[in-house]
């Protein structure tokens, strides 16, 4: 496999995290023709410095790769500008970028995933994203090995220059061309609250990229492909993060397994949409199991 993509990973105060995110890339087949981008944003207040410093001890001593460089932020940008930054930087150079957080555990497979789908779907204009996660679906075994659809994960993903120069971080351009019908698509028929995300990014509540991203990728007709078993472990859900809740809705067994299947028709695989559909329907369980899930969040918000 010629000219490997680049590999973005953004990290921050989570030393421990950051540590089994790069213990599992490095054991990615292929980890050490890979050029690795360590993109650690700097401390937004003096308690998170000592943390950050931590973080920043740690991805010195990283190995395993083509290439390392570590790149240090003078002032804090943020996630959302941090990546936007980082993913920009790279496509610019490189035209095809592979990125991850600092809460991403990966299968071995997982750069060869990436790598193989980026080739593959090169000048497809209509494929914009390569996703690595996929929720626990019960439905997993009867689904092809990958498919798309048109939501974007940004739990371990690839992009292309080509597809990246539509990102608009604009909020109100992204609203202004939404209908109410478009709305409901965008939202997975109301299963999932993408629209809610927007509104309180717009609000100030969030300072999501992932969602603009998203909402650029869907109004242009844009598709994104996706494993049907998770090549991607999220870690994060456990209060440590800024933007994560203690919570395993989403919690997945990461899959062993190389793909070697991908679609050749470029359509949203229907059979795949049904069961995530279904799966975010359903994802919060009874009301008895929500009601405990609030309390342990709200035990551990308390308890920081």
């Amino acid at each position: 496999m010629q000219h490997l993509a680049p590999i973005a990973l953004f990290v921050y105060n989570r030393p421990e995290h950051t540590r089994r995110t790069l213990v599992y890339l490095k054991k990615n087949h292929l980890a050490d023709e890979s050029r690795l981008y360590i993109f650690s944003d700097a401390p937004k207040n003096n308690a998170d410095a000592a943390k950050v410093d931590e973080v920043r001890q740690l991805i010195k001593q990283a190995d395993g790769f083509k290439s390392i460089k570590v790149i240090e932020r003078k002032q804090n940008l943020g996630l959302a500008n941090s990546i936007i930054a980082g993913v920009t930087q790279l496509v610019n150079e490189y035209g095809k970028v592979i990125v991850f957080e600092d809460d991403l555990l990966t299968s071995p497979y997982t750069l060869t995933y990436f790598n193989q789908a980026l080739d593959r779907y090169a000048l497809d204009e209509q494929v914009m994203h390569i996703g690595a996660y996929m929720y626990p679906l019960k439905e997993a075994a009867d689904l092809p090995e990958t498919f798309f659809y048109r939501a974007a994960s940004s739990w371990g993903w690839a992009t292309w220059a080509r597809a990246w120069k539509y990102f608009e971080p604009d909020v109100n351009k992204l609203i202004a061309e939404f209908d109410q019908a478009s709305i409901l698509q965008f939202s997975i028929e109301g299963n999932m609250n993408f629209w809610k995300q927007i509104q309180e990014f717009k609000s100030g509540k969030n300072n999501s990229w992932a969602i603009r991203w998203y909402a650029s990728i869907f109004l242009r007709n844009g598709l994104t492909l996706n494993p049907a078993k998770s090549l991607i472990e999220n870690i994060g859900n456990d209060g440590s993060g800024i933007h994560s809740n203690n919570e395993d809705i989403y919690k997945v067994q990461i899959s062993k397994q190389a793909v070697t299947q991908f679609p050749t028709e470029i359509s949203e695989h229907q059979t795949a949409y049904r069961a995530i559909k279904h799966f975010l329907k359903h994802r919060k369980g009874s009301l008895w199991q929500r009601g405990i899930r609030y309390l342990k969040q709200l035990q551990q918000k308390l308890n920081k």
